[in-house]
């Protein structure tokens, strides 16, 4: 595992208020969030799972991967789930120029938009890099900043399939933005913690919500 917290530090929080890390509630809900698909292998799979508790989740899509699997963003679409923008071909905003990075945002937007009537507002930077300009200009637009409040870990390969699900259990409280990702390289972690995810939590009355109305 990296040095990244699976909890994200409250100092992290009140340094950049501007970002939504998580949504505070006295009510029993929490965002399932999933990153990079769409994804042949793992995405269908995703939502047959997410539909066996009547879950919605908030899928962050890589435009160049909807270019490539329209018929399953807009399956992802079809069950009910939101989409927000995850850059077109995941970049690294600590390493990418403002303007090439709002470039990458924009094609994405207009990939999903090409599919998808009504506006996407919601963007989460790909490895969570993004700089203060980079986020002040895409703010300034219009879109809401999607962080996260725990990380599952299932892209670490180091990481044990109950780790995986540890994470997200010991660290979930109510509000929390849950990070998973229906790509391959996920897959075997996901596949195992997810079920069990929407089992624990469904036991004791969560709700799971997308992050629409934030």
């Amino acid at each position: 595992m990296d040095f990244t917290p699976i909890k994200t530090p409250l100092v992290a929080k009140k340094m950049f208020p501007n970002y939504i890390w998580d949504v505070p509630s006295t009510e029993k809900v929490i965002y399932l969030t999933f990153d990079d698909g769409p994804t042949p292998e793992i995405t269908n799979w995703t939502l047959k799972t997410l539909k066996t508790h009547s879950a919605k989740a908030t899928f962050f899509c890589i435009g160049n991967n909807i270019e490539k699997h329209p018929d399953i963003f807009l399956n992802i679409l079809e069950e009910g789930h939101i989409i927000g923008n995850h850059t077109f071909n995941h970049v690294k905003g600590w390493k990418t120029k403002t303007e090439d990075y709002l470039a990458e945002v924009d094609n994405a937007q207009k990939i999903i938009e090409s599919h998808k009537s009504s506006t996407v507002n919601l963007f989460r930077p790909p490895y969570g890099q993004i700089t203060p300009k980079q986020g002040k200009k895409l703010i300034e637009v219009g879109y809401k900043i999607i962080m996260w409040d725990v990380l599952s870990f299932d892209w670490d390969k180091s990481v044990m399939p109950e780790t995986c699900l540890n994470n997200v259990i010991d660290k979930t409280v109510n509000g929390s933005i849950i990070v998973f990702h229906d790509s391959i390289k996920a897959s075997k972690n996901m596949q195992y913690a997810l079920p069990k995810v929407l089992d624990y939590f469904s036991e004791k009355g969560y709700r799971f919500k997308t992050l629409e109305e934030v």
